[in-house]
């Protein structure tokens, strides 16, 4: 029987009847969730204001003591309101209705489990709570989910490929560095056969005639051209928060007619083929949360960490994890610059600049020796500069030939060596070169998390996963690359030329789902040590200035050279010298992905507009911030012929004002 609920009548009704069908609204009812039985199959669907986002979608998972997916009989649901407060370090927190309703289902042999959903005004996330079924088994391997996603026909994808394992330079992919693509169908294979890599952003159609009970306003922001809005389009990001060492990392499968995406686990030759992909589990036990967040617009997409569940903090901070910028001789001077000398060039520039951190990477171990470290931390803090250091996470994984190796890979290891890096002072890793997804994978990333926590150190991963919530479950965590980052644009002409694009496409995608180490606010014109040889890079310095705003890590890295600081206009380094790095609120302002975007950011009661236009022509917008009204504010922008400028612009009685993003440009617009 199929029944549709007010929200009022929700809160007031209890569901005593049995149902194969049940619809449930959102708290402002716009939002509606269809779950169901039919079939012995449990399925979802998800409309909005009436649109259909997500058709009918699978639910469910096989494991070695149970299947539930398929001869299932949907029980009674309980609702519960919740008043979730969502709170991200680095980023901002905010209260928002959600609704929890926990529908059980019953396999052929009388087994149960029950799938939550979380019901916010802008999404939907579900997850699976499985009993333990008797007195044994009191722990289970899930081999495999049928969870799934499907969209109606005509929906585009912007999505990043998942590659095969042990491929790539030394063997160390899969590491969430792959090339993103625009507006597919999705008929269209993934590049490497293996699916996609989370999160992955949808836009959905939406036929107008079929609208139906959409409001005015619903109808007017579906057919509005401008902030992030196109004709007949929905908005979806899918993606996964809350994984932990109790479970694999996921991805999206390919596309298939019947059942659209399906969530697909490790491929078995992750980690050398070590370990594997099925999901090792307690009973009872709750799996991670599957989330996805819809718009009529891009803004929550942008803004989804509002949507998310709330995730508890896994431990307590050891200290008081201090953000702030880094410097990074590595980027453009490359391992020639990892000696005492080259290194005490960039604690100068940091300390010149008022960094909190230089980073050293790898190498160190051989080319500077960690007596010589030992000096150089202490010359470090008498800059004001804290040291941070790489080391390659190895293990067995792949052939990553980094040294320091084989200090991270064991906690006889780790402990050995964060007890002698907190002795000297350091207040920071960055680990790299990971396996893969599998739960032992996930497992190494937790156990490096919380060893170093007992030794007061911050920890950022690289040629790794994509972070799964872990800014609000690790006090230390401070953030991963998961992205094909900035040594690319050292790397390749080719990567310098698509830098616009690929800062473009994140604040959508990948930097949607987590803080994002993508490596650096570029500052030298050439690729190269003398900034005179190599290839250019095709950014102006007002982008790349925008970037480190647009791009969001409480530790940012802001990738100048020592002669920089003889070579900017002073108004560029007195901006980098106070650009933050935490933001107490994020506000999309306009933007399309891989062409353009603009943010709104404010630390403390200052606020920071910063845009960035990969598009080959110059695009001029009006931004709207209310409270800048009336008032004066710095104007950082590109000019056509004079380049880099800062200027001053009026904004007007309606908090309005018209900016201009050349290409490859940006702009900044602030007051402080």
């Amino acid at each position: 029987m199929k029944r549709l609920m007010t929200f009022a009548a929700v809160l007031l009704t209890a569901v005593t009847m049995m149902a194969k069908t049940e619809t449930v609204p959102s708290s402002n009812n716009r939002l509606e969730l269809t779950f169901s039985d039919e079939g012995g199959v449990a399925t979802y669907s998800v409309s909005y204001d009436g649109v259909p986002v997500l058709t009918s979608s699978r639910l469910g998972f096989e494991a070695d003591f149970g299947d539930f997916t398929k001869g299932l009989t949907m029980g009674q649901y309980k609702m519960q309101l919740r008043d979730a407060t969502i709170f991200v370090k680095g980023g901002p927190s905010r209260k928002v209705n959600a609704v929890r309703y926990t529908v059980p289902f019953t396999n052929a042999k009388g087994q149960q489990m029950s799938v939550v959903f979380n019901v916010t005004d802008t999404g939907v996330a579900y997850c699976y709570e499985i009993p333990r079924p008797g007195e044994n088994p009191k722990c289970g391997v899930i081999r495999r989910e049928v969870s799934s996603f499907n969209f109606p026909e005509g929906t585009t994808t912007f999505l990043c490929p998942q590659i095969g394992p042990m491929t790539g330079w030394e063997r160390t992919k899969p590491s969430y560095e792959e090339d993103y693509k625009v507006d597919q169908p999705m008929a269209q294979r993934s590049q490497f056969g293996q699916g996609y890599t989370f999160p992955c952003l949808f836009k959905a159609p939406s036929n107008l005639p079929q609208l139906g009970e959409a409001s005015a306003a619903t109808k007017a922001q579906l057919t509005s051209p401008s902030r992030g809005r196109q004709e007949g389009a929905l908005w979806v990001l899918v993606s996964e928060t809350g994984v932990d060492g109790s479970y694999v990392g996921s991805h999206l499968s390919d596309y298939a007619p019947e059942t659209g995406y399906t969530i697909a686990f490790p491929q078995a030759g992750e980690n050398n083929g070590n370990g594997t992909p099925f999901a090792g589990i307690p009973l009872p036990y709750t799996t991670p949360w599957r989330t996805i967040v819809i718009g009529t617009s891009l803004k929550p997409i942008v803004e989804s960490k509002y949507g998310l569940p709330s995730l508890q903090a896994k431990y307590k901070a050891s200290t008081e994890y201090k953000p702030g910028r880094y410097t990074w001789s590595w980027l453009v001077w490359q391992d020639e610059s990892i000696n005492y000398a080259d290194q005490v060039q960039f604690i100068d520039l940091a300390g010149k600049m008022g960094f909190e951190y230089c980073l050293v990477d790898n190498w160190w171990d051989e080319r500077i020796g960690r007596d010589k470290i030992e000096e150089l931390s202490k010359y470090a803090k008498s800059k004001g500069v804290s040291l941070m250091l790489w080391y390659n996470s190895n293990g067995y994984e792949n052939d990553a030939p980094q040294t320091p190796r084989d200090c991270m890979s064991t906690a006889i290891a780790r402990d050995k060596e964060m007890a002698w890096l907190q002795k000297i002072g350091v207040k920071g890793i960055k680990v790299d070169f990971f396996g893969g997804d599998k739960q032992q994978t996930m497992q190494l990333y937790e156990d490096i998390l919380f060893d170093a926590n007992r030794y007061g150190l911050q920890v950022i991963f690289h040629g790794c996963t994509m972070p799964r919530g872990w800014e609000m479950m690790y006090p230390n965590y401070v953030a991963s690359e998961a992205v094909l980052a900035s040594e690319n644009v050292f790397f390749s002409e080719g990567h310098a030329k698509s830098e616009a694009f690929e800062l473009c496409m994140h604040p959508f995608v990948r930097n949607a789902m987590g803080p994002m180490d993508w490596g650096g606010t570029i500052m030298n014109k050439y690729l190269s040590r003398d900034n005179k040889s190599r290839h250019k890079r095709y950014t102006t310095d007002i982008f790349e200035m925008a970037a480190a705003i647009t791009t969001q890590t409480r530790v940012q890295c802001i990738a100048m050279q020592p002669n920089n600081l003889d070579e900017l206009p002073q108004f560029e380094l007195d901006f980098l010298r106070e650009v933050p790095t935490v933001w107490h609120d994020t506000r999309f302002l306009d933007g399309y992905p891989g062409k353009y975007v603009v943010l709104a950011r404010r630390n403390g009661d200052n606020w920071y507009v910063a845009g960035l236009n990969a598009e080959p022509q110059a695009k001029t917008l009006t931004i709207e911030m209310p409270e800048w009204a009336g008032q004066t504010v710095n104007y950082y922008v590109d000019d056509a012929k004079k380049g880099p400028q800062l200027r001053q612009l009026k904004i007007d009685k309606k908090g309005q004002a018209k900016v201009t993003m050349q290409p490859n440009g940006g702009i900044i617009l602030t007051i402080n």
